[in-house]
């Protein structure tokens, strides 16, 4: 059991710098180029405005890993929990944390595919000279802007280095989301380990 403790202890660390990491990642996400002005002017795009990275990895895996951690190290009214209370808690905090990160994995994914919301030239699609903002990646069917290099400083106009952004910090939420979910099957694995030794010890 002192060792499910320990394992907890350290998960629930490891949980919350994870969560924090994920905040950060969406608010900088939503100043590119560092500059408050396409907030304002609501020129950010939609999956970073959802900021699944601040309610998702962020807030919702923060939740859980603060109630992991109070589990770990028998903090306040867990000072005296049962292997049968400290299972449960478990399982809402996994579920908690579990949801939180695949919202936040899923919405990564979605924005890596569409690409990053950008002023860009529409004239290479029906011939007129006109710039709007928009996903221009999404019309690129025969080329994919994340291994296509080129496109990167060619299609997107303002904000600059907007691919560079974009690629940036949704594969960095990604990865952040991916390593959450490693972290709360461990945990899911470490909690029933935990209940089986405490019930074997009686």
């Amino acid at each position: 059991m002192a060792c499910s403790r320990t394992c907890s202890q350290i998960l629930g660390l490891s949980l919350g710098t994870t969560a924090l990491f994920a905040a950060a990642a969406n608010t900088v996400l939503l100043f590119p180029n560092w500059d408050v002005t396409y907030l304002l002017r609501g020129l950010i795009g939609r999956h970073a405005m959802l900021g699944s990275g601040l309610w998702g990895g962020g807030l919702m895996v923060l939740t859980a890993a603060t109630l992991i951690s109070l589990t770990g190290w028998r903090y306040g009214c867990f000072s005296k929990s049962g292997p049968c209370r400290s299972m449960l808690t478990a399982l809402l905090s996994s579920g908690l944390a579990f949801l939180g990160a695949l919202i936040c994995f899923i919405t990564s994914g979605v924005a890596l595919k569409d690409g990053p919301f950008c002023m860009f030239d529409v004239s290479p699609f029906n011939q007129t000279q006109a710039w709007k903002h928009g996903y221009p990646f999404k019309d690129l069917h025969n080329r994919n802007y994340l291994y296509d290099h080129s496109l990167w400083n060619s299609v997107c106009l303002e904000p600059s280095k907007a691919v560079i952004w974009h690629v940036c910090f949704f594969s960095a939420l990604l990865c952040i989301s991916l390593l959450q979910i490693l972290l709360v099957a461990i945990h899911f694995i470490n909690s029933f380990l935990g209940l089986f030794c405490s019930l074997c010890e009686k």
